[in-house]
């Protein structure tokens, strides 16, 4: 099996990591993910003709068919991998009008393709790794004397016109300490206004006013349901801290596939129009802990992101260590834009410490300085360290609670913009804790303050998934800048609390009215919000009207302005008599959430004072609780899974190491999860599988399909009968209705 490995890497020509499938004198079972996607594949820049141009339906790298050998390659890359080059993946002849690199090493590779390797830090050849002393560099002077346009036709700013020049390494003995991508880079610009330009698309600054009136019965805007907990209440009995859920489901986006077993069979449509585009920066840990497989698998897990973008979507990549630097502006992910954002990828080199500051800060530069705006705009963080430079390394017990981990964030990305308000926000940062050995802690700070989610990445093959998860949802964004309001309608009620998690709430002084910002929505995504009232007695009638919801949010493609409002008003029952009344299961079942979440929060901060023994009596103590509810008794699903949730962290609250090594992440991972009701990737945990089901969305279940499904094809390109491989264990196939 050995030599099939160093044969395949040889021919492909990238030091990564390929699954190769299993064969008869290969077969065991920790082979089981053989079938995954090569990271050759994966990273190539040749899409396949089937699947370009889609923006609903991102386009699917094709995948070697297998063979008795392991994996079938190319008739010219199984005789000689001089004939292939080894960052493009296309083949090399003489008199092609393509310039070709011979190194020292005696590999050969396009000229085109290794000098943007070079001019992005790396120095050592991508087959063998063996350090140069000489490299090819690129210098100013025009080349389209000869009668030969770019190469890459982008603008790139100062690389417009470029000639060969082979440029002799300085010792690395003559400056040790100085880091080593740092040489030979383009300078970065001091404005990053180098944005390629979108689409008929309007200036940063202009906005649409028009505003749209509906009801909640107009297909395609927000659904919104009202249960309270009880129908009656006697009219001789005040009721404090009444509770009503208030429901919301996102539509539909129109361009959404239900199903991905025929992706691969479906033509090109023109689907600009089918969702709103993404400005998307991701934030990458290159520091020396990421050496190896980690590196590996990100960049894999970065293909896969690449290939899934549509040509309206744009894409920057800041990578960090020591310092940050921004290793692709912001492009449209056009084919063109793809090649140059794998190459930029595939350079990718691991050193130096962590600076997650520095990172975070070159990716707010990248969204504030653009000229262009997308509608959607997010940031994707992953590190597997701890930052050394902006703030003190937590030692344990109370650290983490004393360490201003905002200080990580820059202040303009802050949740509440520095506005005050609730909707400041419109960059949240996705970040990814990757291994046993990041700060769980900053990571979730992160997240929490920008008003994104947190994920923990325990197993690294998971990390792919954890991205598209993520992606599916970034992708299939339907509603923005939306805000609930809850009015009072009889006039001796008041509103006493609402229960919202990590979204803004605000009521009135005198508590008449209150209302929740939801910010954006994914396509059929869903909220559950409690609001709970104080309900006097009173003798004027039968019926008591408690209040009325309406909405507000803005059209991510139209820019309107769209308000709804519930046509009926929650009301009750106010019998003279008391009767035997039934409670609602729905709001049993958020009540149960809620319960669970500050047991999480509680238990967490127990354990940070080192008082586990309390931390696991917690947790237990709202185990128990939960089992005696109404929800659990009639096995409603989301009541199954909290319990099993709550064992879950219980046991990682075992001891301090275990705790230090995993607890803390998958008790923030968890937090965020519900605090946002979003779904988040945690550990490799199967008991809580269920539960993750209930905050995914049919578009994030389509794209970790994506991630997890391949299609092997024969020579004429049609699909083969292999079956898919057996989905990853940290995330279930197909999400099931949040009700019981």
């Amino acid at each position: 099996m050995g030599s099939k490995w160093r044969k395949a890497k040889l021919a492909l020509g990238l030091n990564l990591c390929l699954y190769v499938p299993q064969t008869l004198e290969d077969s065991s079972p920790s082979m089981d993910v053989g079938r995954r996607y090569s990271d050759a594949v994966l990273l190539s820049p040749t899409l396949s003709s089937q699947s370009r141009g889609s923006d609903c339906l991102p386009a699917m790298p094709t995948t070697p068919t297998p063979s008795s050998s392991g994996l079938r390659l190319s008739k010219h890359g199984t005789k000689s991998s001089k004939r292939t080059c080894a960052i493009c993946l296309n083949t090399m002849k003489p008199g092609q009008g393509l310039a070709i690199f011979t190194a020292e090493c005696s590999h050969a590779f396009h000229f085109h393709c290794i000098t943007s390797n070079v001019k992005h830090g790396n120095q050592s050849c991508p087959v063998c790794r063996a350090k140069w002393k000489e490299i090819p560099f690129q210098s100013p002077a025009s080349d389209l004397a000869h009668g030969r346009a770019r190469i890459n036709p982008v603008d790139w700013g100062q690389d417009d016109a470029w000639m060969t020049v082979l440029r002799r390494l300085p010792s690395p003995h003559q400056d040790a300490s100085r880091h080593i991508s740092s040489l030979f880079h383009v300078p970065e610009p001091a404005v990053y206004d180098d944005d390629e330009v979108l689409d008929q698309q309007p200036e940063s600054g202009e906005r649409s006013s028009s505003t749209l009136d509906v009801d909640n019965s107009s297909i395609g805007t927000i659904e919104v349901r009202t249960h309270p907990e009880v129908s009656a209440v006697p009219r001789s009995t005040s009721h404090n801290n009444f509770t009503v859920l208030i429901h919301l489901k996102a539509p539909l986006t129109s361009g959404r596939q239900n199903s991905v077993t025929d992706q691969t069979n479906m033509p090109p449509t023109s689907s600009q129009s089918c969702r709103a585009p993404v400005d998307l920066v991701t934030v990458l840990d290159v520091s020396g802990s990421m050496a190896g497989t980690k590196l590996a698998l990100l960049k894999r897990a970065m293909g896969f992101v690449i290939q899934s973008l549509g040509p309206s979507d744009r894409l920057s990549v800041i990578s960090f260590s020591s310092t940050a630097r921004r290793l692709f502006p912001l492009r449209r992910m056009t084919d063109t834009g793809r090649q140059q954002a794998l190459q930029a990828v595939n350079s990718l080199v691991s050193n130096g410490g962590t600076n997650i500051a520095e990172g975070l800060r070159k990716s707010a530069k990248v969204m504030l300085d653009r000229k262009w705006k997308n509608p959607v705009s997010s940031i994707i963080l992953l590190s597997d360290g701890q930052d050394t430079y902006t703030v003190c390394s937590p030692g344990g017990g109370g650290a983490h609670s004393q360490t201003d981990y905002s200080l990580l964030l820059p202040f303009s990305i802050h949740r509440n913009g520095g506005t005050g308000s609730g909707m400041g926000f419109q960059i949240p940062v996705h970040a990814f804790g990757f291994g046993t050995d990041h700060d769980a802690t900053a990571m979730h700070a992160i997240s929490e303050t920008s008003g994104g989610t947190f994920s923990f990445i325990e197993a690294e093959g998971v990390i792919q998934d954890a991205f598209a998860q993520c992606i599916g949802g970034l992708l299939s964004v339907v509603v923005q800048e939306l805000r609930i309001g809850v009015e009072c309608v009889h006039p001796i009620l008041q509103l006493s609390s609402i229960k919202a998690g990590s979204y803004h709430t605000t009521v009135t002084p005198d508590a008449r009215t209150g209302f929740i910002d939801v910010g954006d929505l994914y396509a059929e995504e869903e909220r559950d919000f409690l609001v709970n009232i104080d309900i006097p007695n009173n003798e004027s009638g039968n019926e008591m009207s408690l209040f009325k919801v309406r909405c507000v949010y803005r059209d991510p493609i139209t820019k309107e302005l769209v308000r709804c409002e519930v046509a009926d008003e929650v009301k009750i029952q106010r019998p003279e008599i008391a009767r035997q009344v039934v409670v609602s299961m729905e709001v049993d079942r958020q009540r149960n959430r809620i319960r669970a979440a500050e047991a999480m929060a509680e238990a967490r901060a127990a354990a940070e004072r080192s008082d586990l023994t309390n931390a696991v009596a917690v947790l237990e103590s709202c185990r128990r609780a939960l089992s005696e509810t109404i929800s659990a008794r009639a096995g409603d699903r989301l009541c199954v899974a909290l319990g099993a949730e709550l064992k879950e962290m219980q046991e990682r609250m075992a001891n301090r190491r275990v705790y230090e090594a995993s607890g803390r992440a998958y008790v923030l991972s968890g937090l965020s999860s519900h605090s946002w009701q979003r779904a988040t990737a945690r550990g490799d945990s199967t008991d809580s599988a269920s539960l993750l089901q209930a905050y995914q969305t049919p578009s994030m279940v389509d794209m970790l399909t994506r991630s997890q499904t391949m299609f092997v094809r024969n020579g004429a390109g049609a699909p083969s009968p292999h079956p898919p491989i057996r989905p990853a264990r940290s995330f279930p196939a197909r999400p099931h209705p949040r009700g019981g």
